[in-house]
C-alpha cells in the first residue's frame, strides 16, 4: 500500500501552496489560486450535503477541460464520494449509459454536452449542474418510470433519497450563507480538512474509451492514483511553481493523472486548453505559457514532424548538407533548437504516451538529441506501468521505459525465438476490477492475480518494456508468422500523401486502407488516377522495407478519417469487421 494517502495529498498541497496560481482557463483570462480552489471545493461540499450525497455515492462529470471540471473532481473525491469522469466526446447514448450504469446521483455537465442529452434517459441522476459556475440546470423528475432501449420492463423507478433541502431550495445564496456561518473567522489553510478515506477504497470509476467496441467501468482506488501522483512528484516531473499546458482529455487516465492530479498535488500551475488541441492552438499556447514539462500523445508530435520537419529534410539542398561531415550535425542542431523553441523552450522533456510513437519519428528525435521519453500505461493502471525519464538519463530509445518500482511485469506464452509474448503486470497502480462486471474482471486477471494487458512485447534484463503490438490485432501470416500491423502502418503513414492507414487481412492477404492527406493532394493538383499511382509507388516502397510475409498486396483509398475513440485511437474493430464481409 502506498504510504501517502490520496485525499491527504490534496489537503497538504492546498495548505502549502495557498497563494500560488493553480488553474487557468487558457484564453479566457480566468485564474484560480490554490486558496480560491479550496474555497470552491468547500462550497461544493456544502452543496453535496444539501443534496443528501453520502460517502461512496457516485457523481458524474462530463465537459471540456477547464478549472470548473477540475474543482468538481477534487470536491467529489475529498468529500468521500466517487467521481465518474466521462469523456466529453462520448455520444449522448454512451453518456446516458455510463451515468445509469454507475448509478450516479448528480451530473455536472458542460452546456454543450447537456444540449445533446435527454433528461428522461437519466435514470439515477437527481439533479444536473452546469460546469459554468455550478448553476443548477435541472431537477430530474423520477415520478414516472422511464424506459430505455433494451431495458427490462420491470426496472424499478429510482426515488430521490432524503436531503436537508429540496433541490428547489438550493441556491448560491444558500451555499454562501452556510459557508459564512461555517467559517465566521474567514477561510484559511487550517480550514482545509477532508474526509478520512483509506487508500484501498474506490475513488473513481473510469469508463474505457471503447477501442474494442465495449466500454467498461474501471474501479480505481486511491492507492492506484496515489501511486501515479507520488511517482511524478518523487522524480521531479512536477513541483511547486512549475507550469504545464493541459490539452489531453482530463477524463482520460493519462491526462487526469499528470496534467491534473500530479500538478495539483505538487503545487504546479495548470493552463487548461478547452478547445480541440490542433497543432496551431498548441504551439501558440506553448509559446505563451512556456511549460516546464509536456505530457503528449504521439499524434501531436508526429503531425509536427510530418508537416514541418519532413518537408525541410526532403529538400535537395538539405539532403546534400546532411551528407557532409560536420555540416550535418550543425544543421541537425538547428532543427533541434527549432523544435525546442516550438514547444516553448523551457521544458525539461516531453513525455509521450497513450499510443506507440512512430519509429521513424523516434529515430529522428534520438538522432538530434531531442528531450523526449516514451511511457506505457492503461486505464486499468491509472495509468502508468513503465517510463524512464530523460532528465534522469535512464531512457533507452524504442523502449516503453522501465517498469515502475511499485509495479512488476512478466511475459507469458513467449515465442522461444523472439521472446515476444503477452505483457502482464502487477502492483500498486492496478485497478480493483470492472464495476458490476465480474465476467470481464475474471477475464483480465490471471488466477494468480496478474493483469493481462492485451499487449505483445518483451522485456530486457533491466525490466524495460518493448512493445510490438496488440494481441487482438496481431495477424497470423501464411506460414504461421506473427505480423504486427501497427509496425507496417507506422512506415506507411510517413509516406507521401498518406494521412493515416490501417493494415488488415482480407482473404489471407494484407490490404492497406489509406485515408489520403488531402491538403498535400490538393497542393499537387493530383487527379484520382494520379493519386492511385502515387499509392502504388508507396506500396512498392513499403514492401521493400518489410519482410516478405508482411508485404501489402493492395492499397485501398478510404475517403474519410477513420473513426476514433476520444483519445484518438482508431476503432480498428469497425474496419476489421467490414473487411471480413
Amino acid at each position: 500500500m502506498i504510504k501517502e494517502n490520496f485525499i491527504r495529498l490534496f489537503e497538504d498541497s492546498f495548505r502549502v501552496n495557498w497563494e500560488l496560481p493553480a488553474f487557468t482557463n487558457y484564453g479566457e483570462n480566468l485564474t484560480f489560486t490554490y486558496e480560491q480552489v479550496a474555497k470552491e471545493v468547500a462550497k461544493l461540499h456544502i452543496l453535496f450535503e444539501q443534496c443528501g450525497i453520502q460517502k461512496d455515492d457516485k457523481i458524474a462529470l462530463v465537459g471540456r477541460n477547464n478549472a470548473y471540471w477540475a474543482i468538481t473532481y477534487i470536491a467529489t473525491v475529498t468529500y468521500g464520494a466517487v467521481i465518474v469522469p466521462i469523456l466529453q466526446d462520448f455520444n449522448a447514448n454512451d453518456i446516458h449509459h455510463i451515468t445509469n450504469h454507475s448509478e450516479s446521483k448528480l451530473l455536472f455537465a458542460s452546456d454543450a454536452n447537456w444540449e445533446n442529452l435527454e433528461e428522461e434517459k437519466l435514470i439515477t441522476v437527481e439533479a444536473v449542474f452546469s460546469l459554468n459556475k455550478f448553476n443548477l440546470i435541472t431537477i430530474v423528475d423520477h415520478t414516472q418510470p422511464t424506459m430505455l432501449d433494451g431495458q427490462a420492463e420491470d426496472m424499478p423507478v429510482v426515488q430521490p433519497h432524503e436531503a436537508p433541502f429540496t433541490y428547489e431550495q438550493i441556491s448560491k445564496d444558500t451555499i454562501e450563507r452556510i459557508f459564512n456561518e461555517r467559517y465566521p473567522d474567514g477561510f484559511y489553510p487550517d480550514c482545509v480538512r477532508y474526509v478520512d478515506k483509506p487508500n484501498n477504497e474506490i475513488v473513481s470509476i473510469n469508463y474505457t474509451s471503447g477501442t474494442t467496441g465495449f466500454s467498461k467501468g474501471v474501479l480505481t482506488s486511491g492507492n492506484a492514483l496515489a501511486g501515479n501522483i507520488t511517482y511524478g512528484i518523487e522524480t521531479g516531473l512536477l513541483a511547486r511553481g512549475k507550469r504545464l499546458v493541459a490539452f489531453l482529455p482530463l477524463a482520460h487516465a493519462y491526462g487526469c493523472a499528470f496534467d491534473f492530479l500530479t500538478s495539483v498535488c505538487s503545487g504546479s500551475h495548470t493552463y487548461f486548453i478547452g478547445k480541440t488541441p490542433s497543432p496551431k492552438i498548441l504551439l501558440k499556447a506553448f509559446a505563451e505559457v512556456k511549460p516546464s514539462i509536456i505530457f503528449c500523445v504521439p499524434l501531436i508530435v508526429e503531425k509536427i514532424y510530418k508537416k514541418q520537419i519532413l518537408p525541410l529534410l526532403s529538400k535537395p539542398s538539405m539532403r546534400w548538407v546532411l551528407r557532409v561531415p560536420f555540416l550535418d550535425q550543425a544543421v541537425l542542431n538547428q532543427v533541434r533548437q527549432k523544435l525546442v523553441d516550438a514547444f516553448g523552450g523551457e521544458f525539461s522533456e516531453i513525455i509521450i504516451g497513450g499510443a506507440p510513437l512512430n519509429a521513424e519519428v523516434e529515430e529522428f528525435f534520438h538522432k538530434i538529441k531531442f528531450p523526449y521519453t516514451v511511457g506505457y500505461g492503461m486505464t486499468e493502471c491509472a495509468p502508468l506501468i513503465s517510463v524512464s525519464l530523460k532528465h534522469l538519463d535512464t531512457y533507452v530509445p524504442f523502449s516503453a521505459g522501465k517498469v515502475l518500482p511499485k509495479m512488476d511485469v512478466r511475459i507469458t506464452n513467449a515465442d522461444p525465438n523472439t521472446g515476444i509474448g503477452e505483457i502482464e503486470v502487477k502492483g500498486e497502480n492496478v485497478m480493483s476490477g470492472y464495476y458490476k462486471n465480474e465476467e470481464a474482471t475474471k477475464l483480465i486477471f490471471t488466477e494468480d492475480g496478474w493483469l493481462r494487458t492485451g499487449d505483445l512485447g518483451y522485456i530486457d534484463a533491466e525490466k524495460r518494456i518493448f512493445i510490438r503490438g496488440r494481441s487482438k490485432t496481431m495477424i497470423l501470416g501464411p506460414s504461421g508468422q506473427n505480423i504486427y500491423p501497427e509496425e507496417i502502418e507506422a512506415k506507411l503513414n510517413n509516406m507521401p500523401f498518406v494521412m493515416e492507414s490501417l493494415v488488415l487481412q482480407q482473404d489471407g492477404k494484407l490490404v492497406a486502407l489509406v485515408c489520403p492527406d488531402y491538403d498535400a493532394v490538393d497542393a499537387e493538383h493530383l487527379t484520382q488516377k494520379e493519386l492511385q499511382e502515387k499509392m502504388e509507388e508507396n506500396r512498392k516502397a513499403l514492401n521493400s522495407m518489410v519482410a516478405s510475409y508482411e508485404g501489402v498486396t493492395q492499397i485501398q483509398l478510404y475517403p474519410y478519417e477513420f473513426e476514433k475513440t476520444p483519445k484518438k485511437s482508431i476503432k480498428r474493430y469497425l474496419y476489421t469487421a467490414s473487411m471480413g464481409k
